[in-house]
């Protein structure tokens, strides 16, 4: 079988929607994370747009209480078969990633390529940013 590069790999299959699992320095956890793409053009974009899925829902809505509703998407595993428990996004959070720090973390082993997320929830993803007053206006235009 043919080994496909991890740069072939990435800018091949890099959409809006799709998922990587992996960890980041940003967190105080070292556990990984799912964490979604929401660019319109992720293919050619300079900073790949993520916003992350997180487990522990009652501390993300007690951190964001002061926040849109709108920009707290929670998610079940009928919808996202790769979860095991019911969870949340946090719109108003983040993640900027060159495509060559996915690639990067693809060829140290250190990044999953996760089944995409459906249309219909990146929308409200996308829909969730947008509504966020603590996302910078330079981002919400990549998506």
């Amino acid at each position: 079988m043919v080994e496909i590069p991890p740069h072939v790999k990435i800018r091949a299959t890099i959409t809006t929607g799709s998922v990587y699992y992996f960890t980041t320095e940003n967190f105080s956890s070292k556990e990984p994370h799912y964490f979604i793409v929401l660019n319109r053009n992720p293919d050619t974009d300079i900073l790949i747009v993520l916003v992350c899925i997180q487990s522990d829902i009652n501390n993300v809505k007690q951190i964001r209480s002061g926040c849109p509703q709108e920009t707290l998407v929670e998610i079940a595993p009928s919808q996202y078969s790769d979860l095991k428990h019911d969870s949340i996004i946090d719109c108003n959070y983040i993640l900027e990633v060159s495509i060559e720090q996915l690639i990067s973390k693809l060829s140290e082993g250190e990044l999953k390529l996760k089944t995409r997320l459906t249309a219909d929830i990146v929308e409200r993803l996308k829909k969730g940013v947008m509504q966020s007053d603590v996302v910078a206006d330079s981002v919400k235009t990549l998506l």
